[in-house]
């Protein structure tokens, strides 16, 4: 994120993270939740909330600025945007509220999550690639 982004960013926020109660909080006002519409028990697709188009705008930039690859995969281009977004903004609300700085979980924290995933993908992408592949698992030893 770029210095401009956080100067502005701390402009419309404010420091002081008491107004918002929790991140949900701060994501809605700034219109970054994801939009919802519900009838008949049917999800629907729905629009974000109008929020801070100042705001949306350098977070829009600080996202567009990350790799957000995985989610665009599944949901496309523009929901990632705004997952990143939020993402970006909870962060930014936890950081401002208990007064820490950010630890990046690290480039493998998905793979480490969940090793059944991880290698399901490997092996998806070997197999488009036009490999035979058979999994063993290997002996760890402690």
């Amino acid at each position: 994120m770029s210095r401009t982004v956080a100067d502005i960013i701390s402009a419309e926020t404010g420091a002081d993270m008491t107004a918002f109660p929790t991140a949900a909080h701060l994501c809605s006002w700034a219109g970054v939740s994801p939009g919802q519409h519900e009838s008949a028990g049917r999800r629907k697709t729905a629009r974000t909330r109008p929020g801070n188009r100042h705001l949306k705008a350098a977070l829009g930039t600080a996202a567009m600025s990350t790799t957000y690859r995985r989610i665009a995969a599944r949901r496309g281009k523009l929901r990632a945007i705004v997952a990143v977004e939020r993402a970006i903004l909870t962060a930014i609300w936890h950081m401002l509220s208990t007064g820490t700085y950010y630890q990046d979980p690290g480039p493998d924290y998905y793979s480490r999550h969940d090793r059944s995933k991880g290698a399901a993908r490997a092996l998806r992408t070997l197999r488009a690639l036009g490999y035979q592949v058979t999994v063993h698992p290997v002996a760890v030893a402690n």
